[in-house]
C-alpha cells in the first residue's frame, strides 16, 4: 500500500475533513502549494481559494476564505477562516449572495467597510468558480 497523507481540515464552526488522502493542494498566500505524504514541514498563511484533494481516482474542492496550514511530520492541518465544499453549494442561493455582496461593495461609505464587503465577494466567486468544477 502507497503511503497516504493525513489530512485535516477545521473551522471555528466544525471539523470538515479528517482522513487520509493521496495529495492536498493549498492556496497558499505566496501562491498555491502541493503537499504529499512525507513533505518536509511548513507553515503558511492561506488565501482565499480552493483546496483540492486528490485521494485515489477521486477529486474534491473546498473553497476557503483564508487561515493557516501546517505541515508536520504528523500530515497536514489547514485551519481556515471558512470553508465550504464545492459539491455542497446551492448554484441558486449563491447567485443572490454575490449580487448582495456586489451591492455592499458598491454601498460601502467607508474604507474598512468596503475591504471587507470586497473581501466576502472575493470568497463568493471562488466558491461559484469551484462549484462549477464539480460534476
Amino acid at each position: 500500500m502507497a503511503d497516504k497523507l493525513h489530512f485535516s481540515l477545521v473551522t471555528p464552526e466544525k471539523a470538515l475533513f479528517d482522513g487520509e488522502v493521496d495529495q492536498v493542494v493549498v492556496p497558499g498566500t505566496e501562491g498555491d502549494f502541493g503537499v504529499l505524504p512525507n513533505h518536509a514541514p511548513v507553515m503558511s498563511t492561506i488565501r482565499p481559494g480552493w483546496i483540492t484533494v486528490y485521494d485515489g481516482g477521486k477529486i474534491e474542492r473546498v473553497v476557503v476564505r483564508a487561515g493557516f496550514a501546517e505541515v508536520t511530520p504528523a500530515g497536514l492541518t489547514v485551519l481556515a477562516e471558512e470553508a465550504t465544499p464545492a459539491s455542497q453549494v446551492d448554484k441558486a442561493a449563491l447567485e443572490q449572495q454575490i449580487r448582495d455582496a456586489q451591492e455592499d461593495v458598491n454601498d460601502a461609505t467607508d474604507e474598512t467597510v468596503r475591504a471587507a464587503a470586497e473581501q466576502k465577494l472575493e470568497y463568493l466567486t471562488t466558491l461559484r468558480d469551484a462549484a462549477q468544477t464539480v460534476h
